[in-house]
């Protein structure tokens, strides 16, 4: 399977399966795309020749050289995997990472949270360090050979519980010799608590540190604001540039979310970046249809546009030497699409689980309260394993919608919790966000392949 397309004055030919990137002239775009729709080659020298002005023998040069890429793997190639007697729900599987819930309330009232304000649609309540401590217990028990571990602490706001989130590092870091493991912990923080304090514990213990700022502050301040209706804008943006800068800008994310007003989410990326923020991330908001700051279809075509202007705007800030990094624009050309992703997934459900403050298990913090999607608890372990064997499932091969689609070895098949809420079925697919995600892929191939060209030059 091939993908060809055009953007910012490059012709682009993916070749899906090796992951190899050709960047070709007018000509060898042209010729590529008819090999690939099956048409005949002496129609297709005729043709060429005739439309461009050349010379029929150029035109079977150039076909001769493609079928030394094709001979090489590099063109046309095969999904070697995709006939392997694969027996999904009997795959081994570990336990390898786990998002703790350690607080159910927030000082925030984010109008678009999908945890209902931090409270995942139940009662507010913190997590107790003697069942944060039987999760991570939990993990270790059930991660098998697997030496890297890793930890989120999540909420709504984490630093609510901040005590707590101490105390269990300091116990983690007590095993992990004897266990033969390795934590990495990951905070997720709305800012507003952040105090020296935090600062210090996260640059020794937190591995990385994602903060949330939606970009400009009227965007910011109009869905995220305090219990008291102010926005939050200017509490917070000082505290995460002092935090950045004590990390030494390294092991940060600034994770923003676009709605339906602010399609132009292009203008918040810059803005973050022009405060000095340069690991950058933004995502679309996950929310009912019928919400006012939902995307619309009407609004698909616009935010496509957005994330070519970002591609775009991104290859000229780093020829600057201004350049910074958005986190769905970090793709490796060199290996091409990951095997064991094709097979696993993102893992929800199966090697990645949500703890509540409670001690039950959910597949990812987005099935949170939905008791459908009740795994367990980390005393009993995971006993519905009959939904664990559902979940892995949810990979490239296993959905039949992905079949024919180019960017599925990239997605791995998607979000589960996406195509739950938007077809009931966690197998199903997110069309809307699918018609994003390969926006954004067409972007990130386009800028490393540039990037390559003008490294050669």
């Amino acid at each position: 399977m091939i993908h060809t397309y055009k953007l910012n004055g490059c012709n682009i030919v993916l070749d899906v399966y090796s992951g190899s990137v050709h960047l070709v002239d007018e000509i060898a775009f042209d010729v590529i795309h008819a090999i690939d729709a099956g048409e005949d080659r002496e129609a297709i020298v005729a043709e060429t020749a005739a439309r461009y002005g050349v010379g029929e023998d150029e035109i079977r040069e150039l076909l001769t050289e493609i079928d030394g890429l094709t001979a090489a793997g590099k063109l046309f190639t095969q999904d070697v995997y995709a006939d392997k007697a694969f027996d999904y729900k009997n795959r081994s599987t570990v336990v390898k990472a786990l998002c703790l819930h350690v607080a159910h309330t927030c000082n925030l009232t984010c109008n678009y949270c999908f945890a209902a304000q931090g409270k995942f649609h139940g009662d507010r309540a913190l997590m107790s360090f003697e069942v944060g401590k039987r999760a991570l217990d939990f993990l270790v028990e059930n991660s098998g050979t697997r030496k890297n571990l890793e930890v989120d602490f999540f909420g709504g706001e984490p630093l609510m519980n901040w005590d707590v989130v101490k105390r269990l590092v300091a116990y983690a870091r007590s095993i992990e010799k004897e266990a033969g493991k390795n934590f990495r912990f990951t905070l997720t923080t709305n800012g507003v608590l952040i105090d020296d304090d935090v600062i210090e514990f996260a640059n020794k213990e937190m591995h990385n540190v994602v903060l949330s700022l939606d970009g400009r502050p009227e965007v910011h301040d109009k869905l995220r604001r305090t219990v008291g209706g102010k926005g939050s804008y200017e509490l917070i943006v000082p505290k995460f540039q002092k935090l950045v800068e004590s990390r030494g800008g390294k092991g940060y994310y600034m994770r923003g979310t676009f709605t339906h007003d602010n399609v132009d989410f292009t203008n918040d990326i810059f803005h973050m970046a022009d405060l000095g923020f340069d690991q950058l991330s933004m995502e679309p908001v996950v929310c009912a249809p019928d919400e006012p700051w939902a995307l619309t279809e009407e609004d698909l075509e616009k935010v496509k546009e957005q994330y070519e202007i970002l591609a775009k705007e991104m290859l000229r800030r780093d020829r600057e030497g201004k350049g910074f990094t958005f986190y769905h624009y970090m793709i490796d050309l060199t290996g091409g699409p990951c095997i064991y992703k094709r097979i696993s997934g993102c893992g929800s459900g199966t090697e990645y689980m949500a703890v509540t403050p409670w001690g039950d298990l959910y597949p990812c913090h987005q099935f949170v309260g939905d008791e459908k999607y009740l795994l367990g608890n980390v005393f009993d372990g995971v006993t519905n394993t009959d939904l664990r064997d559902e979940f892995k499932l949810c990979n490239a091969y296993a959905r039949p919608d992905c079949k024919d689609c180019w960017a599925r070895l990239y997605c791995s098949g998607g979000c589960a919790a996406n195509a739950y809420h938007a077809t009931g079925s966690i197998r199903g697919i997110y069309e809307y966000g699918c018609e994003l995600f390969r926006k954004r892929m067409e972007c990130a191939i386009m800028i490393k392949a540039v990037q390559a060209m003008e490294k050669q030059n």
